[in-house]
């Protein structure tokens, strides 16, 4: 007798709370793997959540079927399926927790995921000094699933992750790396044999029809996003009417028990699913027949964690529908409807993947989960202080406040990589160049990536003693660049060896530093928009007059990139079909007439024959006529300097009036050392020119000094603000 009280006091207590269907699936497996060791282990089962509710299928009598002993049933769910009934539900378990933990006493409590009932749990367990297992912490799934999940990781004293990401995220919020176990998802022990089993045909009839055969089916489950409501609701009605239209037999389970079901459930009632012939509408199916369906549906769809991660061991075809799993580790059989805002594309991608096979994923579990969490569990020193221990980065110096912290300047690093010269400058967050660098443009790539390096480093030296923090670097260049990977695929003739070029990864390799680069016409754009005459304008357009011409489009905010990134190629719109050729190949571009290396084309052809100057102009022999020339002398009366400027101006307000008609823009800037050259000839062209509706817009001349500069800067500095281009 004595014998036996001391090996039950060395067992190890350990008590499993299960809230609702869902979290069953995942600790079932373990709770069999603990019961299957009692020489080990005292089970202790405690019910609470959507489980003891009717309107959700009584799920706990299939925990009874398994043959567990449930110690403590705890009704803890407030009805009214909204925000407040969450917080009440919440409020109600930790009212009824502490007496039943108190009474079972265990060594160790097994808390899972991410649900409200699960926070509650913790939450307790932590205050009662009650060791806790958080299984599948570290994960991201979007909604206020990642706050609450989070949040229970940080009350955990163990864990148990099911992939090397979870488990890296966990290490990067300071989680203590030796309590922390990769062992995949338990469910995955199941699931990786489940295709071993022979009734899944007459699983499939029992659920679906008699009438249905494998891969001819479809299951939907889809939950409300607490954060949007309305638009997971929204999305839940275009789902349902997207599978009308597929006209697929459906088994369709109603949605969990979070803010916005009882909406979901009346969308779902008012378009008769529970009568239609093609739909099975269900409260539960047990887990163990519920992945045989899953496992030979043509297709499984809403935004369930269940199609995203467990489907993945079946290769079945998934579409995942809103953000309730945005950040999910996911198979190559999941299709990605994250802006579900139409019918026609649900519907879309419902025919994209009904009846395809995938491979198989094994990205959540290898189907040894629950062996390594028995092993780990056993691996616990109860002997250990209780109290948990964060793993912080080492600091290496701590930084007093004083007044110079509080006055720093928050500022960018830019850089305009030009055709003749390359500039660095330091611009604050209102817009001031505070300090600028000129250098003449190296002809080779490594010369070129070396000399901004060492700019950049002078300048980060000098802003220190600025008291400018710098917060990034952010490139213009010529050319047409991809800003997503921070890469420029094609440049202008202007700059040689620059093409298919990695900008960012060298500068943010070596500053340490965040890196955006962008074309520089779309820089422009962005300066005015930030510090400009487009501050506050919705639609706008900005053309910059230079040695070439280009430009940025605004619309509804938002910098225009293209399909190939080469929108806002504005100087190279045609306005002749017979005109000069121009560096781009082909003739009769704006940039053909109206840049600045068209007027020295026209200034040096005028000067060979003696047409140029006029009185009260030379020009040195040793220097290079340009287009400043050509103005002058149109200045001073030179007819053909004039004539030139008109054509010009004439061509480049063609090319408006067709951005115009295109996109009209409340708005154009002329930017560049040429724009208030062209201002009256482009007001002349449009008026003449343009549709009536359309010659109202408002022409300005730019009032920025550095474009470029200021539009490197702004992209640097907009993201500090969290507004992303």
């Amino acid at each position: 007798m004595e014998r036996s009280e001391k090996e039950l006091k060395q067992r190890l207590r350990v008590c499993v709370a299960t809230c609702n269907r869902a979290d069953y699936s995942k600790l079932a497996p373990i709770m069999f793997g603990i019961k299957s060791h009692p020489e080990v282990f005292d089970l202790e089962v405690v019910v609470l959540g959507s489980h003891l509710i009717d309107d959700y299928g009584n799920t706990f009598r299939m925990i009874e079927q398994d043959e567990f002993d449930i110690g403590s049933k705890l009704h803890t769910i407030v009805r009214g399926e909204d925000e407040a009934a969450m917080v009440e539900s919440v409020g109600l378990a930790l009212v009824k927790l502490p007496d039943v933990l108190q009474r079972l006493a265990p060594d160790i409590l097994l808390v899972h995921g991410d649900r409200f009932d699960a926070l509650a749990l913790a939450t307790a367990a932590s205050l009662m000094n009650i060791r806790i297992l958080h299984l599948e912490g570290g994960e991201v799934s979007g909604t206020i699933d990642d706050s609450i999940r989070h949040a229970i990781s940080k009350l955990a004293h163990y864990h148990a992750v099911c992939t090397l990401s979870a488990e890296r995220h966990l290490i990067s919020m300071c989680e203590d790396h030796s309590r922390i176990l990769l062992a995949g998802c338990p469910s995955y022990d199941k699931l990786l044999s489940a295709h071993q089993r022979d009734d899944y045909a007459d699983i499939i009839k029992s659920w679906i029809g008699s009438d249905v055969n494998e891969q001819d089916y479809i299951v939907a489950l889809q939950h409300p996003v607490t954060t949007d409501i309305k638009n997971s609701i929204k999305i839940y009605e275009l789902m349902l009417d997207a599978l009308i239209s597929f006209n697929k037999k459906t088994l369709i389970l109603f949605p969990n028990i979070d803010a916005g079901s009882k909406e979901m459930v009346r969308v779902m009632r008012r378009k008769g699913i529970e009568q239609h012939p093609k739909f099975r509408a269900v409260k539960h199916v047990p887990f163990d027949q519920f992945i045989q369906l899953v496992a030979h549906t043509g297709c499984m769809i809403g935004n369930s964690s269940c199609g995203v991660r467990e489907a993945g061991a079946f290769g079945t075809p998934v579409i995942n529908l809103g953000t309730r799993q945005t950040g999910r580790e996911t198979g190559e059989n999941v299709l990605h409807v994250r802006d579900a805002d139409t019918h026609n594309k649900i519907y879309h991608a419902l025919e994209l993947q009904f009846g395809k096979r995938y491979p198989c994923s094994k990205i959540y579990g290898d189907g040894n989960a629950v062996q390594r969490i028995l092993k780990f569990l056993q691996s616990i020193d109860l002997s250990e202080p209780l109290q948990k221990k964060f793993c912080f980065p080492a600091v290496k110096e701590c930084i007093s406040q004083d007044i110079d912290h509080i006055l720093e300047t928050q500022s960018a690093l830019a850089v305009d990589l030009g055709g003749t010269n390359l500039r660095v400058g330091i611009v604050s967050m209102k817009g001031k160049v505070v300090k600028k660098y000129i250098q003449l443009n190296p002809k080779t790539f490594e010369e070129r990536i070396e000399l901004i390096l060492t700019m950049c480093k002078q300048a980060m030296a000098d802003a220190v003693h600025l008291n400018c923090r710098i917060l990034g670097v952010g490139v213009s260049t010529g050319g047409r660049v991809n800003p997503q990977d921070g890469v420029v695929l094609h440049s202008t003739k202007l700059i040689n060896e620059w093409s298919s070029v990695n900008i960012r990864t060298p500068l943010s390799s070596a500053l340490h530093l965040p890196v955006w680069v962008d074309n520089d016409g779309n820089c422009a754009a962005l300066a005015e928009k930030k510090f400009g005459h487009g501050k506050g304008v919705e639609n706008f357009v900005t053309i910059i007059t230079g040695t070439g011409i280009g430009g940025g489009i605004i619309q509804h905010n938002e910098l225009i990139h293209g399909n190939t990134f080469c929108a806002a190629e504005l100087g190279h719109i045609v306005v002749s079909l017979e005109g000069p050729e121009c560096m781009c190949g082909s003739h009769g571009c704006i940039e053909a007439y109206s840049s600045g290396l068209a007027l020295q084309r026209e200034a040096k052809r005028l000067h060979d024959e003696d047409l140029l100057l006029v009185e009260g102009m030379t020009v040195n022999n040793k220097e290079q006529v340009n287009a400043i020339h050509l103005i002058n002398a149109a200045h001073l009366g030179n007819s053909k300097a004039e004539s030139v400027l008109h054509t010009a101006g004439t061509a480049l307000g063609l090319g408006i009036v067709n951005i115009l008609h295109m996109i009209n823009p409340s708005l154009v800037i002329l930017s560049g050392v040429l724009a208030k050259h062209y201002e009256d000839p482009v007001r002349q062209v449009i008026s003449q020119r343009a549709l009536l509706s359309a010659q109202g817009t408002n022409i300005k001349v730019s009032e920025l000094e550095d474009p470029a500069l200021l539009g490197a800067a702004s992209m640097v500095l907009d993201y500090t603000t969290r507004r992303t281009y």
